[in-house]
């Protein structure tokens, strides 16, 4: 496997896109020639966090497939034009199968794909569908509920703490849900919010973690790419709440639990499909049911009777018996956003651009 950082990929691609060309989609594996599988990261591969996760589920094509598989990744691409000439040279080298790991890789993937119709794209956090681009996204909302759940067993200041790396959807949906889910314990919950304009500037995390705890947070959850927010509250004495990957290492005994992600599923179903010639772009949003989103170990502070309570709580979701942004919710200003008896439209969910009612911050 191919590990590449940006510079040695953009000199790498220059000669290799002009000795390959690209294959179709259907029966694209020979016995004799591996499938050969691109794959971007947003950030540099650390010890945990987004970027960790998306590594596993390359790890989990690896298992699968051995030998049979060629797989060049290439980590730390944010920006959208280094991004969108990775996708095409990666396209252009020969690669029958393309994953973006960004919300942010989605406009250079969109422009790239139409170029390249008989190679596969797959785009983690995407919303827009090709004829040859997919998406696959998890429902992180479905994990901070249940984290917000017990952070508000465990909280005395009923002041929840959030970090996010973008006011995006796929980050306001999941803040708001932990404030839901502390408010299913404590009505009164509320929860500060700071947006980074980042995913990894441990920096600028530390600065808002310590800001959050001024403000008299005692429970702190940080989407960002980085151990950070855990690290700072544990340290300052707060209780945290991981995310993507299990951070209990990292927080001084104060980790609640975390909200993981396991993309293996979708890495390796995408592999099959492309190796056998019957992959379709699809839209795939698993949450705790899928496997996808799966909470880490309780902190064994929390009293039992609460861990029983929240992993029934987490299997009560699974089911669709509990649905995180059930009705009656209202908006920062006091607006009925979902009625009661109804729930948010799963099309709402992925748009979501709204504050509910207890959230402190902005988004804009």
């Amino acid at each position: 496997m191919f590990n590449l950082t940006r510079r040695q990929f953009l000199q790498y691609s220059g000669a290799a896109g002009a000795a390959l060309g690209t294959t179709g989609l259907a029966g694209i594996a020979s016995a004799q020639e591996p499938l050969k599988i691109g794959v971007v990261y947003v950030s540099p591969i650390a010890d945990i966090g987004w970027t960790k996760q998306h590594s596993l589920g390359v790890d989990a094509i690896k298992a699968e497939f051995g030998d049979k598989v060629a797989l060049t990744v290439i980590d730390n691409i944010f920006m959208p034009q280094d991004a969108e000439r990775v996708f095409r040279e990666l396209a252009a080298s020969g690669n029958q199968l393309v994953f973006g790991t960004s919300f942010s890789h989605g406009t250079p993937m969109q422009k790239v794909a139409p170029r390249f119709p008989k190679v596969a794209f797959e785009h983690c956090s995407g919303i827009v569908h090709l004829a040859n681009l997919g998406t696959f996204e998890a429902k992180y909302y479905e994990g901070t509920f249940v984290a917000g759940a017990a952070g508000a067993h465990m909280s005395k200041a009923g002041k929840i703490g959030f970090i996010g790396g973008f006011p995006i959807p796929d980050i306001v949906g999941p803040a708001n849900a932990l404030l839901l889910g502390a408010q299913s314990v404590n009505p009164d919950a509320t929860c500060n919010a700071i947006f980074l304009n980042s995913w990894f500037d441990p920096g600028k995390e530390k600065e808002a973690a310590n800001t959050l705890l001024s403000q008299g947070c005692d429970v702190i959850c940080s989407m960002t790419d980085t151990a950070t927010g855990v690290q700072v509250a544990g340290e300052g004495g707060a209780w945290s709440i991981g995310y993507a990957s299990d951070m209990a290492k990292f927080g001084s005994g104060k980790q609640l639990t975390a909200f993981t992600l396991d993309w293996s599923s979708d890495y390796v179903g995408a592999a099959k499909g492309v190796a056998a010639g019957t992959w379709k772009p699809e839209a795939r949003w698993d949450g705790l049911a899928g496997g996808v989103v799966k909470m880490a170990p309780y902190n064994e502070a929390i009293p039992a009777d609460v861990i029983t309570k929240l992993k029934q709580l987490e299997a009560d979701i699974g089911s669709g018996k509990i649905h995180p942004y059930a009705g009656e919710l209202k908006d920062q200003d006091g607006n009925v956003k979902v009625a009661a008896g109804s729930v948010l439209a799963d099309a709402d969910i992925r748009g979501m651009n709204w504050f509910v009612k207890g959230m402190i911050g902005k988004l804009g």
